[in-house]
Formats: structure tokens, C-alpha cells, sequence
């Protein structure tokens, strides 16, 4: 095998089959995908750090592993991607802003580990806007990251390198991370299958309440495979909890017999697009077809919860922007200094009432999605925007109307996946979201596997077109 399109469009599972009967390599499978870098990425901006020599070096020696018969698992040589406030040892955390001088990790962050345990090739770090608050891929370090199906689209964010490196072929495992949609936001808007996990389940080295790393990949097998790597204990993560053994098998397992809950207004933020409700309807039917019950389900987090939990990030990074010299503060992208500045009038009390609305949503979403073993929403209300444009509302001011469906369930700590619905006429993809109750994550991806198969050609990306 040696055409660099067909070996871009494997998947982990067959890049694994093609390593084990030597039709392939790692170092064949890296070239492929440096040369896709290198062709994509000075129109897409997706990477922070790449450095093509060490890619070379660490497949060379997956390769020499798997002649000896020491592979160190099924996906070692598999091409994978980080975000760039997963650490790295030795590498600089810059937050996706252009503030000088930035960290520079002492030693890996969990996922790094179990990545590199796992004999993963780390094609590179990828980008995000400032302090990750935009959902979009505009950033004062990095430039616009754009849509790896449509550059003149946004990325979405804050995971915005990882889902275009997902969309755009640079391997086929990408891990970004996720306070209110950060994962499932690029998801949707890049026809991926994209988790939130459950709280703790993929450790972290900063936890913090409703913070979570996961998979963006272009199926939800692939999600299930790098599942099977990220998803392990480590002490350094002190806000996890323990979970029974989970079976990442990527068998797809149908709804029937399930009660399934169908939420179409978020009670907050944007009006749900007509394109974009009908394309839940559509899945919602196909899951009462296969043999599930769906019944809807009443908004349940008020718009003032969601307008305090925002307040509450305003002040957070207002606090991070104060610290600043002014010379620091003039580096920060205007949108995001401007939109934090407002938390600078909050007072002391009504921050800390504005940090018990995380609590509050948590206890609203964990009471309103009890009863059901799955439910079904929008990701966001909106299609894809401008790749330009740093959120689909413009206005700083305003709250983040286009998280009231994904927030909740970083906040109740319940895993929620994006997975593509509909590729509209304009060719912009529709998410659906998948919800679950904590600890269910393999489960639900069996299911986001099972829906990949049953929604139709027409609500999938052709992935083997993506030049």
C-alpha cells in the first residue's frame, strides 16, 4: 500500500490490521501524513508544534517494534494528535495566546503518557483560541484555524486544531478538551463523532469543575479505540472518581428497549435552526424505530444559570487578564479582553453566586435526564459560521447562547457525544448529541456507532473525498 490518499483515509483499526501482516508500516502511514500536512496546512492552521523529523523518528522506531514482535499494543504506530494544553514534557502551553514567554511543561500530562505507553506517534500539538474561551478557531497566537471541510468556515473551539486535524486527515486520533462544548462544538461542525467523557475518566494534570479531554475522530469506532488508551486511572487527577472496567468494544449496540429522552429547546441561548431541528427529528425517529421509546423533554436549565456560569468564566479570566503587564494584556485578542473585562464589575458575593450555578446545573441536568437511558439533542442551535467571525454571536457582552445544550453535561459530569446527523445543502454539517448517564461512556459510543450505520449516506462526510 502505497498510495498516500488510501492510506490517509484508514481508520486505527486498519492502520493496526495493515502493521500486523506488513502490508504497511508506521513510517509509511507518517509520511503519508506529514505530506497531507504539509499540503493542508498553511491554508488550515491546525498545529501548534510540528516537527516532521520527529515524527519520522518515533514511526521509525514503532516500525522496528512491530519486525520484532514488540509492538507495545494494537495501535502502537498510529498517528495521533494532542491538544495544546495537554502537556507535553519540555514543550511550551501557551493557551493559544501570543503572550510572551509561556509555560514550559515539566512532564507529560496523563494523556501524553498513555499515548506514548501505547507507542502513539504524536504528529503535534494542536491550536486553540485564547485561554480556550471562544468557540471558534480564532486566536492572537495562532492566526484563524479553519474548517478542514470548508476553510472559509469556523473550526469550531476551543478544540479548534483538534477537530480540523480530525476532518483534515492528519491521522486518524485527535484529543482535545471541553468545559461546555470544546469537543463536541468542532464535532459538529466538522461531521465527527466527538466526546465529552464522563468527569475524570480521561485524567487530567489541571482538573477543574466540568473540564474533560477527549476523542474527536471521523467515526465513533475510532473514539472507542482511543478510548481504550486515554481512558485509565492516575493519581494525578484529584477531582476523579473511580469506574468499573468499561468494554470498548466497538460492536454497535442498538437503542431498543431503551427510554430515550428528546430535548429540542434548551430553555436558554439561540434558537434552534429549522435545518438543524429537523435533522434531530430525523435521528430521533430512527432510534423509535429501531425499538426505543422517545418521549420530549422540558428545558431545564433557566437562562439565568447558564447567563451566571458565563459571568462566573468572565471573572475567572478577568482575574488571569488583570495579572497581566499591559504590554501582556495588549497580545490578548481584543474579543476575548473585552469579554472578560466585564467580569472586572462583579462583585466578591456575586461571583460566588455566579460559581454555585455549576452546581445548580449539575443538579438540574442529573435530575432532568435520570429517568432516561439516552438523550437526544442539538449539539449547538447553529450551523457553522464564518472562520473569521471568534463566536456566532459577535458581540462580547452577550452570553454564550450556543453552549445551552452541550454546558449541562460538563457540569452533571455525564458523558454526551457529537455525532453527524445531516450535511445540509450548503454542505455544513449537523451534530447530534447523545447523552448518558456517568460511567456509561462505552455504551454510548456503542450506540453513537450503531446510529453511524443507520442514518443514511446522505448524513455522513465522505471522508475518502477529503483531499
Amino acid at each position: 500500500m502505497t498510495d498516500p490518499q488510501q492510506i490517509i483515509a484508514l481508520d486505527a483499526g486498519a492502520l493496526s490490521a495493515a502493521y500486523e501482516t506488513g502490508e504497511l508500516t508506521p513510517g509509511e502511514a507518517a509520511e503519508a501524513v506529514i505530506a497531507r500536512v504539509e499540503a493542508r496546512e498553511p491554508e488550515l492552521g491546525a498545529l501548534y508544534l510540528f516537527d516532521p523529523e520527529q515524527v519520522r523518528a518515533d514511526a521509525a522506531a514503532s516500525t522496528a517494534r512491530w519486525r520484532s514482535g514488540q509492538q507495545r499494543g494494537p495501535f502502537d504506530g498510529v498517528p495521533v494528535t494532542v491538544k495544546e494544553n495537554i502537556a507535553r514534557a519540555g514543550q511550551p502551553k501557551p493557551s493559544g495566546t501570543a503572550i510572551p514567554n509561556p509555560p514550559i511543561a515539566d512532564r507529560n500530562a496523563p494523556t501524553t503518557d498513555r499515548l506514548l505507553e501505547a507507542g502513539a506517534v504524536i504528529v503535534g500539538s494542536t491550536t486553540m483560541p485564547d485561554w480556550g474561551m471562544l468557540s471558534s478557531g480564532v486566536s492572537s497566537l495562532h492566526g484563524i484555524t479553519r474548517n478542514g471541510l470548508d476553510p472559509a468556515l469556523t473550526a469550531g473551539g476551543s478544540s479548534a486544531g483538534a477537530g480540523t486535524a480530525a476532518a483534515a486527515g492528519y491521522g486518524p486520533l485527535h484529543v482535545g478538551t471541553d468545559i461546555g462544548g470544546s469537543i463536541r462544538l468542532p464535532g459538529s461542525w466538522q461531521g465527527l463523532t466527538a466526546l465529552k467523557p464522563s468527569e475524570g475518566l480521561i485524567p487530567l494534570d489541571v482538573p477543574y469543575t466540568g473540564r474533560a479531554a477527549g476523542p474527536l475522530t471521523r467515526t465513533a469506532a475510532d473514539a472507542i479505540r482511543l478510548m481504550s488508551i486515554v481512558a485509565q486511572p492516575d493519581p494525578r487527577d484529584y477531582l476523579t472518581r473511580p469506574y468499573q472496567p468499561m468494554d470498548w468494544s466497538t460492536e454497535p449496540l442498538s437503542p431498543a428497549g431503551m427510554r430515550v429522552a428528546l430535548q429540542l429547546d434548551a430553555g436558554s441561548g439561540l434558537p434552534v435552526e429549522a435545518e438543524t431541528r429537523a435533522a434531530v427529528e430525523r435521528a430521533a425517529q430512527l432510534f423509535a424505530d429501531a425499538g426505543a421509546t422517545v418521549v420530549p423533554l422540558d428545558p431545564f436549565v433557566p437562562a439565568e444559570v447558564l447567563d451566571g456560569l458565563v459571568d462566573f468564566w468572565r471573572s475567572r479570566s478577568y482575574a488571569d487578564y488583570e495579572a497581566l503587564t499591559e504590554a501582556e494584556r495588549a497580545c490578548v485578542l481584543p474579543f476575548i479582553a473585552e469579554w472578560c473585562s466585564a467580569g472586572a464589575g462583579i462583585s466578591a458575593a456575586q461571583t460566588v453566586r455566579n460559581r454555585g450555578c455549576a452546581d445548580t446545573m449539575a443538579q438540574l441536568t442529573r435530575a432532568a435526564t435520570e429517568p432516561f437511558d439516552l438523550v437526544l439533542s442539538p449539539v449547538t442551535p447553529v450551523a457553522a459560521f464564518a472562520a473569521e467571525d471568534p463566536m456566532p454571536i459577535t458581540d462580547p457582552l452577550q452570553t454564550m447562547g450556543h453552549i445551552s445544550f452541550t454546558v449541562p453535561y460538563n457540569m452533571s459530569g455525564q458523558p454526551a457525544v457529537s455525532v453527524n446527523a445531516a450535511v445540509q445543502a450548503d454542505g455544513r454539517t449537523v451534530g447530534l448529541q447523545i447523552a448518558s448517564r456517568i460511567g456509561s461512556d462505552d455504551r454510548l459510543l456503542r450506540v453513537a456507532r450503531w446510529f453511524e450505520t443507520v442514518r443514511g449516506e446522505a448524513a455522513a462526510v465522505d471522508w475518502a473525498s477529503i483531499a
